[in-house]
C-alpha cells in the first residue's frame, strides 16, 4: 500500500484490531453494576499480587470527557513483556468520582484488559461535565489503583479561567532520577504536554554520562513488542513519573527515543548499516506507545503507522495542535548534527508530510482561539552556529527544513492567528525565543514566540550559567534564553498573556532535590515574541566558570552512541 493511501487511511478511519481494545461499558451512579460481582470474582483467579504496578493515568480531555488508563503488570520487568500477567482478559472496574475523597460516584462501569494489548485499558468517558476537576480508580478483585485526578475542559464558547499547563521532555531513566515530574506533581496544573523521548532505546552503558549512569535499563536495546513492554513497564514504574501522570490530564507525542535516534518516517538512524527488520521494530514500537499512554481509540495503530496528530480544544483559551515530526518527514538532508546543508533549503522537503501540513493550515484557518498552541518535538526557530556568512544548523530540527517551516508560519501569518506559540523539546536545555519569517533580517518583526523545555533527566546535572554570555544568543538575536538544568516548562495560559516559569532542579543523580524559577518569560496578548519578567540571580555552587561554547552546546545536545 502507498505511503499516501496508509496516511489517508489512519486520518478518516479507525485502525483495524481496534475490537482488541475493547470500549468501556459505562454506568450513571445511580444505577446498579451487575457485571461488578462477576468481574471481581473473575479477575482475582490468576493473580497472585496487586497488578496495579504501573500507576494510573488520564489523557486528551475535552468539555465532556477524557481518556483513563492503566496496565496490569503484576511482574513489570519481565523479560517477555507481558508483566507476569496470565495469557487471558481480565475485568476492570473503573470508577469516576466528582470529590477527593471520592464519596460521589458519577460515573462507573467495567472494562476488560486484553492480554493482546499488553493488558492495558482506555476508557473513554463523555456526558461529564464541562471544566471542571474529576478522580478516578481502578479495581481488578481485591485490588485497588492508586487514586488519580483528572479534569474537563472549558465549553467550546467559554474561556474558563487561567489555564495551568505544563510541558516536558527527555527522561533519560538511566541519567538521572525523575525528580521533576515529582515537583510537577506538587505543582497540581491542569494539563501537562510530553513532547517526546518518554522513554529511551538503549541497552544499559550504552548512552551514558560523565562519571557513569546513576541507574540501568533492564533487556536489551528494544527492537522487539517484547522490549518495548518491559522498557515502559519501567519507566511506568518509577514512583515520580506515577505521580506526575496521576495529577492531571496529558497530551502525548513521541519523538524519536520510542522508537530509534533520530528515525524518519521507514528510514532508521544509520541507514547505511543494513536492518531489515526496521520497519517490524517500528510496528512493536507503536503497538506499544499506545499500549503505554493515556490515548483516544483514533490512535490505536494500525500496522507501521500511527495517527498522533490531533487537535485539542480548550474552551476558547487555547487550542493545542499536537504535532508528529517523525512518522512523515523527508530523511535529513546531509544526516544528523550541524552541518552547512543545501538540502536544508530544498522547497520539497518537508518535516510534517504535506497531509499534517494541510491539517496544520486548515487548523489556522478556522481557529478562534486566543492562543493557538503547537505541541512538537524539535527546535523550531533558527540556530545558526557560525558568525560567518555560511549557516551551520540542526539537520535534524527545523532547521533541516527551512521551507516546511516558512509554509508553517506563512500560514498562521495569513490566517491570522491571534496568538502563535510553538512549544519544544529534545535539546535538553531550557530556551525562549522570538519567531520570524526571515531569520535572515534580524530588524523583520517577530511573528510568534517559541518556548522550549530542558530534559527530565537527560544528560544529568547539567549546570547553570548567565544567558547573556551564551554564543548562540549572539549569533541569534531572536533568541532571549537559554539555561543548561534538568526541569520543566510551567505556563498560567490566560486571555492577556501567557507567562512561562522555566524551572529547574540542581542536581538529578541523587533524589529529592528542590525545584525553583530560573526564568519567566512571557507573552502578551497579539504581541508576538518573548520578554522576560524575571531572571533569578546566578548559583555560585553549580554555576560555570566559563561561558558555554557553542561546540560545548552542540555536544551536549546532540551526543549519542
Amino acid at each position: 500500500m502507498s505511503k499516501l493511501n496508509r496516511r489517508h487511511f489512519l486520518v478518516t478511519g479507525l485502525a483495524a484490531g481496534a475490537a482488541a481494545a475493547i470500549p468501556a461499558t459505562a454506568a450513571h451512579a445511580d444505577e446498579p453494576d451487575p457485571a461488578a460481582e462477576t468481574a471481581q470474582s473473575l479477575a482475582s483467579r490468576g493473580l497472585r499480587t496487586d497488578p496495579f504496578t504501573l500507576g494510573v493515568a488520564s489523557g486528551d480531555p475535552d468539555h465532556e470527557g477524557f481518556v483513563l488508563w492503566t496496565r496490569l503488570a503484576q511482574e513489570p520487568l519481565a523479560e517477555d513483556g507481558l508483566g507476569g500477567m496470565p495469557q487471558r482478559p481480565f475485568p476492570v472496574q473503573w470508577q469516576v468520582y466528582a470529590d477527593e475523597r471520592l464519596r460521589r460516584v458519577v460515573r462507573s462501569g467495567v472494562t476488560v484488559a486484553a492480554p493482546e494489548w499488553g493488558h492495558s485499558i482506555h476508557v473513554e468517558l463523555q456526558g461529564l461535565s464541562s471544566d471542571r476537576e474529576y478522580w478516578y480508580r481502578f479495581r481488578v478483585g481485591p485490588y485497588v489503583s492508586p487514586v488519580g485526578r483528572t479534569r474537563t475542559a472549558p465549553h467550546p464558547l467559554a474561556y474558563g479561567g487561567g489555564l495551568a499547563m505544563a510541558f516536558v521532555s527527555c527522561a533519560q531513566y538511566e541519567h538521572g532520577f525523575f525528580t521533576s515530574y515529582r515537583r510537577l506533581a506538587d505543582e497540581h496544573p491542569d494539563l501537562i504536554l510530553h513532547l517526546g523521548d518518554y522513554q529511551y532505546e538503549y541497552t544499559k552503558n550504552t548512552y551514558t554520562i560523565p562519571g557513569g549512569n546513576i541507574r540501568h535499563h533492564e533487556g536489551p536495546e528494544t527492537e522487539t513488542l517484547a522490549n518495548y513492554r518491559q522498557r515502559h513497564a519501567q519507566y511506568k514504574a518509577d514512583p515520580d513519573l506515577q505521580a506526575a501522570h496521576a495529577a492531571a490530564p496529558w497530551l502525548v507525542v513521541w519523538d524519536d527515543h520510542e522508537l530509534d535516534n533520530n528515525w524518519a518516517d521507514e528510514v532508521p538512524e544509520k541507514p547505511e548499516v543494513p536492518q531489515p527488520n526496521f520497519l517490524t521494530r517500528r510496528e512493536a514500537a507503536f503497538r506499544a506507545y499506545y499500549e503505554n499512554m493515556p490515548l483516544r481509540r483514533t490512535s490505536i495503530p494500525r500496522g507501521i503507522d500511527m495517527q498522533l496528530y490531533r487537535r485539542i480544544r480548550w474552551g476558547r483559551m487555547a487550542t493545542f495542535h499536537m504535532l508528529d515530526t517523525r512518522q512523515y518527514r523527508d530523511d535529513q538532508g546531509c544526516g544528523d548534527g550541524y552541518k552547512d546543508c543545501p538540502a536544508s533549503i530544498d522547497p520539497a522537503r518537508s518535516i510534517t508530510g504535506a497531509e499534517q501540513e494541510a491539517w496544520l493550515l486548515d487548523g489556522f484557518r478556522h481557529s478562534r482561539a486566543q492562543w493557538d498552541i503547537l505541541g512538537q518535538q524539535v527546535f523550531f526557530a533558527q540556530r545558526d552556529n557560525n558568525a560567518g556568512p555560511a549557516k551551520v544548523t540542526s539537520q535534524d530540527a527545523w532547521d533541516g527544513y527551512v521551507a516546511s517551516r516558512r509554509r508553517i508560519t506563512q500560514g498562521w501569518i495569513d490566517a491570522e492567528v491571534r496568538n502563535p506559540v510553538v512549544l519544544t523539546g529534545d535539546v535538553h536545555a531550557h530556551w525562549a525565543s522570538d519567531l520570524k519569517l526571515d531569520y535572515d533580517d534580524p530588524t523583520g518583526p517577530s511573528v510568534g514566540s517559541e518556548l522550549v523545555a530542558s530534559s527530565i533527566s537527560t544528560g544529568g546535572n547539567g549546570v547553570d550559567s548567565d544567558p547573556a554570555t551564551h554564543p548562540f544568543l549572539t549569533i541569534n538575536p531572536h533568541l532571549k534564553f537559554y539555561n543548561n538544568q534538568r526541569g520543566y516548562v510551567l505556563t498560567k495560559i490566560e486571555r492577556e498573556q501567557m507567562s512561562a516559569d522555566f524551572k529547574v532542579v540542581p542536581r538529578v543523580t541523587e533524589p529529592g532535590a528542590e525545584v525553583y524559577t530560573r526564568a519567566t518569560f512571557v507573552v502578551e496578548d497579539r504581541v508576538p515574541g518573548v520578554q522576560q519578567a524575571y531572571l533569578r540571580p546566578l548559583d555560585p555552587t553549580i554555576l560555570r566558570r566559563q561561558p558555554m561554547t557553542i561546540e560545548e552546546t552542540v555536544r551536549l545536545e546532540t551526543e549519542r552512541p
